[in-house]
């Protein structure tokens, strides 16, 4: 059987390394999450590669979610291969799908480029960041 907890804080650490690579600070989702220190979020998201994280908390889960303090697309990372984590549109709102349709093409650009992870080819974890753009597409345009 499966580690589910192991699972989860590699998972937790993958996120913290997403958060340093996209310059998110601690402070940033301390402040954003409505967090009174940066303690909490540093047990989540340790900046020492070594550290263990604590096992986050659906309470936790549903703050960052809540408060936008982290993209949805790294709090997807949580989840198991083929969910993603996406805010359900109350209506169709075109703006929406235009920044969305907009951000999927930004970022499979990014991902063709020559200096890109897989040069001209979609590496990993760009494959892993169009999937998530493209289920916000999707999830707009529904």
């Amino acid at each position: 059987m499966p580690d589910y907890d192991k699972i989860v804080r590699d998972r937790q650490a993958l996120i913290r390394r997403q958060m340093d690579e996209r310059r998110i600070t601690v402070k940033q989702v301390q402040y954003d999450g409505g967090w009174d220190s940066p303690s909490t979020v540093l047990s989540y998201f340790p900046a020492d590669p070594d550290k263990q994280p604590a096992t986050m908390s659906v309470a936790s889960l549903f703050r960052l979610l809540e408060t936008g303090a982290l993209p949805s697309e790294l709090i997807s990372l949580l989840m198991p291969d083929g969910f993603q984590i996406v805010r359900v549109p109350e209506g169709i709102d075109h703006d929406e799908v235009e920044k969305a349709a907009r951000d999927f093409l930004a970022a499979k650009g990014e991902a063709h480029h020559p200096d890109s992870e897989a040069g001209r080819e979609i590496g990993p974890k760009e494959h892993a960041r169009l999937t998530g753009k493209a289920v916000e597409l999707v999830a707009v345009a529904a």
